[in-house]
């Protein structure tokens, strides 16, 4: 029988700031070696779980504890914050909120530095440990050179040279693109195989995690253990839908043209997913579906001509990129963590000069406007929301912009409820910052944008670290605003949400631009998906499995219906 290694009794957890628990009744036991992947809406309890596991609550996060969770055994109540940690190592979302050293080699050292371990020791630690995440050639880099997925690797061996019995990753997806995404994952199972370390994975982007093998899903809403099952079981019922929990693409559309999956079809993995008895069903409900004709196409109204620029002289980080943007439009930029995305977004708020080339808005020649003037038409929220926010209260930080620009007191109260309620923010409105979530706090840097209603506006990862709700919420009043004839340009790493809600794609891979064309047609061209990183929709290979000859038209079926049905959740 396999040991136990983490089990809550009948647990329930109430912040110090709350009424009402966050967690209660919490019955749940995780095993020796296995990989647990923990599921749910935002505000479910799901990261709070993981905070009880990794010791920040009760010791960072205060409140009052019910119940028992033991950790290898030992009560958690009884130990403290440091005892854990030599037992549960951290993965964050977030990888450089949890860097100390300069370089990698010191970074990974820190733990080891702290415990006294000798020097030939340490080194040999580091060596073997670096080498597992494939980071042994990068142990005299800067943390700060490196990209999203490097971080990550730097951040899972800084934990693992305490040779914890536990990792704990949470959302390591969220700031990565689809194929180091799919690196990630990889890293993580072949971890665990070799280790025979326990993981325990809290992830929004289902899909993306079961590209290896899980051994369990356990799903929480509203502080409390839904499903607790093997992946098979769960795709095969309806759990994750009636908590709008996205599934994964190619078992959602399956669904939608009335196909009955069962366990025996092997949902959880595309490569085993059986469709031969229901073949028929997909093609049919695919005849059924249309597209609405394409809309008419509106004057340009951002124009960049031949821009370069590089941070360092002789070094160009964008080279002669042209495209134009129409008023109206909703695009995405998309490419691969380092490629120029950010940079380009720099160039057109004006936060960066370019080298050579012009920018063009609505006719005129904006290269040499400060950032003040561009502020006035074009708003940009960042990728993490720590570096927008500087008020403590929600309210007061959306409010921020239109404070500064002198608009009567009347009017900013009641914009900002308004943007407040679109962003499924307003019950939190007189909360501290301080107190919210990761996703919570990407909604609120959201808003302090929205309600200065610019004619650009540029959004960086817009929905990473939200559920499939506040995606859908988010990403319809984007559209909203699109009717209204404000311009929206999308820098994202989701290709769901690229398909889903840009027609049109930019693809820019190492500081050029490879591709200007449909989204649909992108993530079925092999080139482009190879340069830029990104990776092929599973409802692409779904169509084939179907015997559908056409799969881009499926997949844009697929979007449409997709679509409709969650816009009756509005």
């Amino acid at each position: 029988m396999k040991k136990t290694v983490i089990e809550f009794t009948n647990y329930s957890f109430t912040y110090r700031s709350q009424a009402t628990p966050t967690l209660h009744g919490i019955n749940l036991k995780i095993y020796e070696g296995e990989k647990v992947l923990i599921v749910g809406p935002s505000g479910s309890g799901k990261s709070t779980i993981g905070h009880c596991i990794n010791g920040l609550v009760p010791f960072s996060y205060k409140g009052n504890v019910m119940g028992s969770l033991t950790i290898m055994g030992k009560e958690t109540k009884e130990m403290d914050i440091f005892s854990l940690s030599k037992m549960v190592g951290t993965v964050l979302q977030d990888p450089d909120g949890q860097f100390i050293g300069l370089s990698v080699g010191e970074d990974i050292a820190f733990s080891l530095e702290n415990d006294n371990t000798t020097h030939k020791q340490m080194l040999e630690t580091v060596n073997e440990v670096s080498k597992m995440v494939g980071m042994e050639g990068y142990l005299q880099s800067s943390i700060h050179e490196l990209s999203g997925g490097q971080k990550q690797r730097v951040s899972l061996a800084g934990v693992m040279v305490d040779k914890v019995d536990i990792l704990l990753f949470d959302e390591p997806l969220a700031n990565l693109d689809p194929a180091t995404g799919k690196h990630a994952i990889d890293l993580i199972d072949r971890i665990q195989q070799e280790t025979n370390t326990t993981v325990v994975i809290i992830e929004h982007r289902l899909e993306d995690v079961l590209y290896r093998h899980v051994d369990r899903i356990i799903v929480v809403d509203e502080g409390q253990i839904v499903a607790d099952m093997k992946p098979d079981e769960l795709l095969s019922k309806s759990i994750l839908d009636e908590r709008q929990i996205r599934e994964p693409l190619y078992v959602k559309a399956a669904k939608y043209a009335g196909c009955r999956i069962t366990e025996e079809m092997k949902p959880a993995l595309l490569e085993t997913f059986d469709v031969s008895e229901c073949k028929k069903q997909i093609n049919e409900w695919y005849e059924k579906v249309t597209i609405p004709h394409a809309k008419q196409e509106y004057q340009p109204l951002l124009e960049l001509h031949n821009i370069s620029f590089g941070y360092q002289q002789g070094v160009e980080t964008i080279r002669n990129v042209s495209f134009s943007i129409h008023k109206g439009e909703m695009v995405s930029i998309v490419g691969k963590n380092g490629a120029g995305k950010s940079t380009l977004t720099k160039l057109i708020c004006g936060f960066e000069k370019p080298s050579s080339g012009k920018i063009m808005f609505a006719g005129k020649d904006i290269t040499d406007d400060t950032i003040k003037e561009r502020s006035l038409r074009i708003g940009m929220v960042m990728q993490n929301p720590n570096h927008m926010i500087s008020k403590h209260m929600i309210y007061d930080e959306v409010a921020l912009g239109l404070v500064n620009r002198g608009v009567p007191e009347e009017e900013i109260k009641e914009r900002v409820e308004k943007t407040l309620k679109v962003c499924g923010l307003y019950p939190f409105r007189n909360w501290p910052i301080s107190a919210l979530s990761f996703g919570q706090k990407k909604r609120v840097t959201i808003a302090s944008i929205l309600v200065l209603e610019p004619e650009v506006i540029i959004l960086d990862e817009p929905t990473a670290g939200q559920d499939l709700r506040h995606y859908t919420e988010i990403m319809e009043f984007l559209v909203e605003l699109q009717y209204q004839g404000v311009t929206i340009i999308l820098i994202t790493h989701d290709m769901h949400l690229m398909l889903e809600y840009t027609p049109r794609a930019i693809v820019i891979a190492g500081g050029e631009k490879i591709a200007d064309q449909s989204a649909a047609s992108v993530l079925t061209d092999y080139e482009i998906i190879q340069k830029a990183n990104l990776k092929e929709t599973s409802l692409f290979e779904l169509a084939k499995k179907a015997g559908i000859t056409e799969p881009i038209d499926f997949i844009e079926r697929f979007i449409v219906y997709d679509k409709e049905v969650r816009q009756t959740w509005q």
